[in-house]
């Protein structure tokens, strides 16, 4: 697998707050905010940080771990390597989260740590077709991992969760 960056996603009570700390601590602008959001896209480190917002007492500082590839090709290649080695992972196609077109796959750790192994189609740069700026998505469901009852496999939405646990 070719990594382009380590990506991690943490939960923020309050994203300004969070993304002014991590400007002053990377020495960077924001690469992307939104109401909500707020992202770093870092050379040195090779890293993608994403700042989502959430209400105080709803889990802990993680929400998701992730690793950008450069291709989609890349994605499909860690899936199957993935299933071969017998874990169950969660595809997902052309998506926007995060606001930013991907294809990805999901595969939980044995402790329940959501990772995600991704590639940027569109980094949605531009508000107007980006879908969490028009309400079609609530950015606050955006990327928040989530487990369905004993299912071992993680989905973002509870509909996409039917798929993936009915392996």
């Amino acid at each position: 697998m070719s990594i382009t960056k380590t990506h991690l996603s943490l939960n923020v009570k309050d994203v300004e707050k969070s993304a002014h700390w991590y400007e002053v601590f990377f020495g960077v602008p924001t690469h992307k905010r939104r109401p909500g959001y707020a992202n770093f896209d870092l050379d040195q480190p090779a890293l993608k940080l994403a700042l989502q917002q959430i209400d105080a007492g709803t889990g802990g500082p993680l929400n998701h771990l992730g690793i950008l590839v450069p291709n989609t090709e890349e994605v499909l290649a860690a899936k199957t390597r993935l299933e071969e080695a017998g874990l169950i992972t969660f595809s997902e196609e052309n998506v926007t989260c995060c606001y930013a077109k991907q294809d990805k796959i999901w595969v939980r750790d044995p402790d329940g740590n959501a990772w995600e192994v991704y590639a940027l189609l569109d980094d949605m740069q531009d508000d107007d077709h980006d879908d969490h700026a028009h309400g079609e998505v609530d950015a606050s469901q955006c990327c928040q991992t989530q487990s369905f009852g004993d299912c071992e496999c993680q989905a973002e939405k509870p509909a996409a969760a039917e798929t993936c646990c009915a392996k």
